[in-house]
């Protein structure tokens, strides 16, 4: 059996209840490309959500969820503005900029919760706007939480919409753990996103348990228009989309994408409150989703993920990461911390 790990929401396993929504579409034949009876629920539990005007498609994965989506959004004379850890600019081997065209301009976040803020955007348009040498500005991506673990308010959400919208702008939100954030602010879907003036918004499934699986949802459903061929274009066009569309249906019924999300925020704040006191820990981050940083001496680092893995966020100081999923404990967070305490004594006593 696989030990369980800290390292990312993505390693957890699949929710019981969404591996018996699989089983359960798995039976006799069915339309394919999302002409079946379990697609055309789901996208009626969305629309249940966000009402009857949106348009919602399901994709494989969160990097087609975010190139298509932007891909629909832009020409290829236009450029995205993001934060510059957005995983839209590091983590998707340049697959947005590959199939749009536009370039992802990265732009130093304002805080160390890695947000976004309308101040930094303007000082960048400066430049750009209306010069024939450069790409035109055309929509604002921002992840939601950061990739640090931040969740932005509604209020800060609603400032960066106007901004946009006020600049000839577009708003995409990258939700990968839109659970999560949902969580935090204690606010509906459709409250933090589509009544703030989010135009797309790209709606995680994976790193909540399901199997895979992404939606991207537009509100403002004129971009829409020939989205399914930019799909197909992208390789994102899943002929048994049955299997992505019934995970969808389970996490939003009964409250079970939030019963997960909740888990797992708890499971972070457990961790990190678990370690606050120990001598040669340093959180680095304030807690407010299900990801929590640190930095630790480089010597027991080894040590710990022989038992539990997680990633190193920043080798030069020795900061690590440190994500919860919906299948984490309360007894694996404290043994996770009393790892920690007992590596750290022993380099003192090797010392």
């Amino acid at each position: 059996m696989e030990k369980k790990s800290f390292a990312s929401d993505n390693y957890s396993g699949v929710h019981p209840k969404i591996m018996e929504a699989i089983i359960e579409c798995n039976v006799g034949h069915a339309k394919a490309y999302g002409e079946d009876r379990h697609t055309q629920k789901a996208i009626e539990k969305f629309k249940q959500i966000f009402g009857q005007e949106i348009y919602v498609d399901f994709l494989y994965n969160g990097t087609g969820a975010n190139t298509v989506a932007l891909d629909a959004m832009t020409e290829s004379f236009q450029s995205v503005i993001c934060p510059e850890q957005a995983h839209i600019n590091t983590y998707e081997v340049g697959a947005p900029t590959k199939f749009t065209g536009c370039p992802m301009i990265g732009i130093k976040a304002s805080d160390v919760g890695g947000k976004l803020k309308v101040e930094r955007v303007r000082d960048y348009l400066e430049i750009p706007k209306g010069s024939i040498h450069h790409s035109q500005p055309r929509v604002i991506s921002i992840t939601q939480p950061t990739e640090v673990g931040s969740v932005y308010t509604l209020k800060e959400i609603e400032e960066i919409a106007d901004f946009a919208h006020k600049n000839g702008m577009l708003l995409h939100m990258d939700g990968a753990r839109i659970f999560n954030a949902a969580v935090s602010l204690e606010s509906g879907f459709k409250e933090m996103t589509m009544d703030l003036g989010v135009d797309v918004l790209s709606f995680g499934g994976t790193k909540n348990g399901m199997m895979f699986g992404e939606a991207v949802i537009f509100f403002n459903t004129e971009l829409a228009e020939n989205f399914t061929y930019r799909k197909k274009q992208c390789t994102q066009l899943n002929s048994k989309m049955r299997y992505i569309s019934a995970q969808f249906t389970a996490l939003l019924e009964d409250g079970l994408g939030l019963k997960n999300a909740r888990q797992s925020n708890n499971m972070a704040k457990l961790l990190a409150e678990s370690v606050s006191d120990i001598l040669g820990v340093e959180l680095t981050n304030k807690v407010e989703a299900n990801t929590v940083y640190a930095i630790l001496p480089k010597e027991i680092i080894l040590i710990l993920q022989e038992k539990y893995f997680f990633y190193v966020w920043d080798s030069v100081c020795s900061e690590v990461r440190w994500v919860t999923s919906f299948d984490i404990t309360k007894e694996d967070v404290m043994d996770f911390a009393e790892q920690i305490r007992c590596a750290l004594g022993k380099i003192k006593k090797a010392a």
